[in-house]
């Protein structure tokens, strides 16, 4: 759609623009507190800005255009086809745990006391990371969510436990076609000679590098939880605090962020087209750092392809599913983990990319050194 109308060469103006709303959408969530309160608007209009710069200046057409909007207005609601998007999975686990707090509440703070911090943090990023690839990572995030919500535990505990976790649901949910849209992605480009990629492609060849990463974080956000309740926040009794219009409101904020990065990833398609593309893949790993704030969909869409090695398409998925939990915008879990317990930009960063840097720097020495 928007690739077809993009020349092969760079037009100048339209590049510095791209570039600058990526400085726009890197720097102000961090320096303005209007803009880190009102996160989902901001990315919105930065879309429309970047869609809309490509359309004056004639590389996307009035049809292509339509499309696009029509695109992004249906991703938040749709999954491969079927209206059970992310808006809808956050509504009605939502409105169940609305409904049904009580209980949950309870039945969570039971398991908690009887297993205590550190293996039930454990149990619950270790389950959800290895299940996210068949459950979805849109399912696996709001369980998430719900659950930390309801912990016994103080907000510092939560936000650590909260990124780490989601760190996990995002390497687990990469591993099939079914857990997230750029393992959707990377098996349908190379679905064709020479790897005939099928179902179980990203685990034969991703698993025995993610999955011990995944176990590692689980490990680490289970002693988030027990430093926690070693300093005698894991006391006190959970409150549930939501109304019935904040639970819709969240919904809404949800449709309004992924319809803006359906945009944003449009809209840098350019970028992507005239520079990362060219780039060597052993620095292409650290540049797909950019995936903590864009679609990682779209920039699998665009690096991914069957002329690369399989070391190349290993290093490229695991730099964008690693980078993706670094910041706010870059994946599923860490949106709806952070709108439901209000997690702000910089408290989400603090954590995320010490982990994420950690990760990426373990990871290019396991694939990019070693070639394990």
């Amino acid at each position: 759609m928007i690739g077809e109308a993009i020349p092969p060469e760079p037009i100048p103006e339209v590049a510095a623009g791209l570039v600058l709303i990526l400085m726009l959408v890197l720097v102000l969530p961090f320096k303005s507190k209007i803009i880190e309160g009102n996160l989902e608007l901001f990315f919105l209009i930065m879309g429309f800005t970047a869609v809309g710069l490509l359309y004056f200046k004639g590389l996307l057409g009035v049809k292509a255009l339509k499309e696009l909007f029509l695109l992004a207005l249906k991703t938040p609601l749709f999954i491969q086809g079927v209206p059970m998007g992310i808006t809808q999975v956050v509504l009605v686990a939502g409105l169940a745990f609305y409904a049904y707090h009580e209980q949950i509440y309870g039945g969570i703070a039971s398991m908690y006391s009887k297993l205590g911090p550190r293996y039930f943090g454990i149990a619950i990023a270790l389950l959800l990371g290895l299940t996210s690839s068949i459950i979805s990572v849109i399912v696996a995030a709001v369980i998430l969510a719900e659950l930390v919500a309801a912990l016994p535990v103080g907000r510092e505990a939560k936000i650590g436990y909260t990124v780490a976790s989601a760190f996990a649901i995002g390497m687990g949910a990469a591993l099939t076609p079914v857990g997230e849209p750029l393992a959707t992605i990377a098996i349908s480009k190379l679905s064709g000679p020479p790897f005939h990629a099928g179902f179980t492609f990203l685990f034969t060849h991703l698993g025995r590098v993610l999955v011990p990463g995944i176990v590692a974080v689980a490990i680490y956000a289970g002693y988030m939880l027990e430093r926690a309740g070693s300093v005698g926040e894991g006391v006190f009794k959970a409150t549930y605090t939501e109304t019935l219009g904040r639970v819709i409101m969240r919904a809404v904020r949800v449709y309004m962020f992924v319809a803006a990065l359906e945009l944003l990833g449009h809209g840098f398609t350019p970028l992507i087209n005239w520079y990362l593309s060219k780039i060597p893949g052993y620095i292409l790993y650290w540049v797909n750092m950019v995936s903590a704030v864009l679609d990682n969909a779209t920039l699998t869409a665009a690096e991914i392809g069957p002329s690369l090695t399989l070391n190349q398409i290993r290093s490229a998925l695991t730099s964008l599913i690693i980078s993706g939990g670094m910041l706010i915008p870059g994946n599923i879990p860490n949106i709806v983990a952070a709108g439901r317990l209000q997690i702000s930009s910089g408290e989400w960063a603090k954590r995320g990319i010490p982990i994420g840097m950690a990760l990426l720097i373990v990871y290019f020495v396991v694939v990019e050194v070693f070639r394990i």
